[in-house]
């Protein structure tokens, strides 16, 4: 049985949301308040929307009403629990919600919350500041020209002389980079012997060989890429025409010089999610190939992809062999006898000589310049002329 405190609950409900509120025009106590003092207002329901326009007069003719109980006016929950009472406890229920329709629609109490409002935004207006002024703009300085935050650093700093030019800033940067390095070579890159493991060749088992590419710390779009190699015949657990399948399959990655399928993979952002793609790949690769369903026998194996490069051999005549050394080395003192054995007897030619004596010669021949002959007068004047 419920209580006459949940049924006042229920009977203030209804009437809050069926009641609409009186506004009030215009009170005029502060000309420059931003808030306005009446209470909230409500849409019009279809009670009251009577087209002439004026609020405060509907809402007038609903308050002067006498009270009626209207049951569709009860929401989903209170007409179930309406519905559970017993007579005697629906006129009680009655009665209560009378008694709250008068109390919201009594003029006292209206004018005591319309004095609570009043006062509220009287209160708020007299702490709030009148005069709102813009806050004023800081214009950046060139040291923060460029940063997230250019408004709150401000004007840079009047130099007054005591510190280096940009320039010198960073060179200043770049040697303290340049020491940073040094102290990580100093320090701590010999501890990096400590995790030094010997090189083992790669077993039968590990027949997939990957590639890496790396910058030293600088972000390249290259970076990413994962490169793979392996060989046809080191794959476990193919037949010979599996085999061929398998280079069917990979088409232009196969180069039949080395028996190398070369692929790569930069799709992803990182290189473990590539070298896992291409380890997939391979794996799809492997379980189409020992698939017996069709082993594309009727297709032929094209190479024409692959241009082999020609390799030029050295001829064996050309190759210095001892035999060859010691012969040139012969032939080389027998020439050195030759020359000696002429400029003993004379007959060595020194070709210094021959070209001093045929020069010689050719002065002595040689016949004298004719004079030349005296100028016309007028060249002669014209010479003089330009001597002046």
């Amino acid at each position: 049985m419920a209580t006459p405190f949940h049924r006042f609950g229920f009977a203030v409900l209804r009437h809050s949301n069926r009641i609409q509120c009186r506004r009030k025009q215009n009170i005029g106590l502060f000309t420059h308040r931003s808030l306005h003092p009446s209470p909230f207002y409500r849409a019009p329901t279809h009670d009251d929307d009577d087209g002439d326009g004026d609020g405060d007069e509907g809402a007038r003719k609903v308050a002067n009403e006498p009270y009626t109980f209207n049951y569709d006016s009860l929401s989903s929950e209170a007409r179930h629990h309406y519905d559970l009472l017993s007579p005697e406890e629906k006129v009680e229920f009655q009665k209560d919600d009378q008694a709250a329709y008068e109390h919201f629609n009594s003029p006292a109490l209206e004018s005591e919350l319309q004095g609570l409002v009043s006062q509220a935004v009287y209160d708020i207006n007299q702490k709030a500041p009148r005069d709102r002024a813009p806050p004023e703009k800081i214009v950046p300085g060139l040291m923060a020209m460029g940063e997230v935050d250019e408004q709150g650093s401000g004007e840079d700093d009047e130099f007054d002389g005591d510190d280096i030019t940009s320039i010198a800033h960073g060179e200043l940067e770049q040697h303290r980079e340049i020491r940073d390095y040094a102290r990580i070579a100093a320090w701590e890159m010999p501890m990096l012997s400590k995790l030094a493991k010997p090189f083992e060749l790669p077993s039968r088992d590990k027949p997939l060989r990957f590639r890496y590419t790396t910058y030293m710390g600088e972000t390249h779009p290259a970076a990413k890429k994962v490169v793979l190699e392996f060989c046809t015949r080191d794959l476990p657990d193919l037949t010979e025409a599996q085999r061929i399948k398998l280079v069917k399959l990979v088409g232009v990655r196969y180069n039949p010089d080395a028996d190398l399928v070369k692929m790569s993979c930069e799709m992803f952002e990182t290189q473990a999610q590539n070298k896992r793609y291409l380890g997939d790949l391979v794996d799809t690769l492997m379980a189409e190939a020992k698939d017996p369903t069709d082993m594309f026998e009727d297709v032929p194996l094209d190479l024409r992809h692959h241009k082999p490069k020609p390799t030029f051999e050295f001829p064996e005549m050309w190759k210095l062999t001892e035999h060859r050394k010691a012969q040139l080395e012969a032939n080389w003192r027998q020439q050195a006898l030759r020359e000696r054995e002429r400029e003993e007897t004379g007959t060595l030619i020194d070709g210094t000589k021959v070209v001093e004596q045929v020069l010689e010669a050719m002065s002595m021949q040689a016949p004298a310049k004719p004079a030349m002959p005296p100028p016309p007068p007028r060249a002669r004047s014209r010479q003089k002329q330009l001597q002046r």
